[in-house]
């Protein structure tokens, strides 16, 4: 199943461009595009500020970051900076998605996939272009997934 957010339910609502309102870290994102594209900026309220955004809003606030993380292969959040390739970033991302996870529609939607495999054939592999890879994305909402299944 591809996920976008031109596709069918389910796919539609696994999308990161789906408003699916969490909190994260104290922070309310309307998005995980949102809270992914604030990663991009250091300021802390800026941060905020991109975490309120959903869809195509949200992504195109962080594309005015893009040069300046990419250049550094830098993230940030709450004021604290993150390389892009390490431990910590993943850890941050695990801790993100399993915020996302509380929503509850968002829940249903994983559910409403099946077990069929997750793809997003939109997103880039090469960590240093992106915030979040394709296996980055779907590798955590298959274990979301599996931990919703097993629970039920």
């Amino acid at each position: 199943m591809d996920i976008s957010s031109h596709a069918d339910y389910p796919a539609s609502a696994l999308s990161n461009f789906t408003a699916h309102p969490f909190v994260f870290d104290g922070v309310e994102c309307a998005s995980m595009e949102g809270l992914l594209q604030s990663f991009k900026f250091e300021d802390p309220d800026e941060q905020l500020a991109v975490c309120a955004l959903v869809g195509i809003e949200a992504k195109r606030a962080g594309r005015e970051r893009d040069n300046a993380w990419k250049r550094v292969q830098r993230l940030w959040w709450q004021g604290r900076a993150i390389e892009r390739n390490s431990g910590q970033y993943q850890e941050l991302l695990d801790r993100a998605f399993n915020a996302l996870a509380g929503n509850h529609e968002f829940q249903q939607a994983l559910l409403d996939s099946g077990v069929e495999e997750l793809t997003h054939f939109a997103g880039h592999d090469d960590p240093s272009e992106t915030v979040l890879t394709e296996r980055e994305f779907c590798s955590r909402l298959e274990r979301i997934r599996a931990r919703l299944l097993t629970s039920n």
